[in-house]
């Protein structure tokens, strides 16, 4: 079972568990996902996104052909509000960090972004993957273009971290875990991008915590919040 947070004709929204994957992976060991796990209940389930495996929180399933169209069309958009929280090592400085993507490679779409709203920052590296060691991404002027922006709502002196609104403009793979590493203070549970030095933690403490996007095929919006995971703040000093 996996918990539901919204069910409808049209659309499943479940909270899912790190560790998790959200679509099936190469061999029988990594077919247990939320799709198969949704679909064994709503067999017309369908994937619209995706979270990382070790990321927890919303993820939308579409139900049916024309709902899949509708909510694929809407994060490609960018119709669809996305929130995470994240605990990160140390306190981060509030400032804006970007370096200039090629010309070339920019996604025109990108420009319709507006300027980050007052109290938050934004982080505006590209991202490309590091084909080498592969699955890792790595900040790169040759990158896909990319933006977050981030604010500060907590901070805690032992073990010293500070717990970040996140909202992600662009829906690269891995890219709030690249660009919080890329300026000084990575996610804590981060096998792949987290420090050495960084309190222990049981799981990645990145969660997708709200969305608000458009119904598929109802005149309304939907906006939707997942319970923080059993884990979260169970870190040791």
């Amino acid at each position: 079972m996996i918990a539901i947070i919204h069910v409808d004709d049209h659309l499943v929204v479940v909270n899912k568990p790190s560790g998790l994957l959200s679509v099936p992976g190469r061999g029988p060991e990594k077919q247990d996902c939320v799709w198969h796990r949704v679909q064994a209940q709503f067999p017309d389930a369908l994937v619209v996104h995706r979270l990382d495996q070790a990321t927890s929180g919303l993820l939308v399933l579409a139900r049916g052909i024309e709902a899949q169209r509708r909510l694929s069309r809407a994060f490609a958009q960018r119709q669809v509000d996305k929130r995470y929280l994240a605990w990160v090592t140390g306190v981060p400085q509030d400032r804006c960090v970007a370096m200039p993507a090629p010309s070339g490679d920019a996604d025109e779409s990108d420009h319709e972004i507006p300027a980050p709203r007052p109290g938050w920052n934004r982080i505006d590296l590209p991202i490309l993957p590091d084909w080498p060691n592969r699955p890792l991404q790595i900040i790169s002027p040759e990158g896909r273009p990319c933006l977050t922006d981030w604010r500060q709502l907590e901070h805690q002196a032992s073990p010293e971290r500070t717990l970040l609104e996140l909202q992600p403009h662009t829906g690269r793979s891995h890219q709030l875990r690249v660009h919080l590493r890329a300026i000084g203070h990575p996610i804590l549970g981060d096998e792949l991008y987290g420090s050495a030095a960084a309190p222990p933690s049981p799981a990645l403490q990145l969660h997708a915590w709200q969305l608000t996007l458009p119904h598929p095929l109802e005149d309304r919006t939907l906006t939707l919040q997942a319970p923080l995971p059993s884990h979260w703040g169970l870190i040791s000093p």
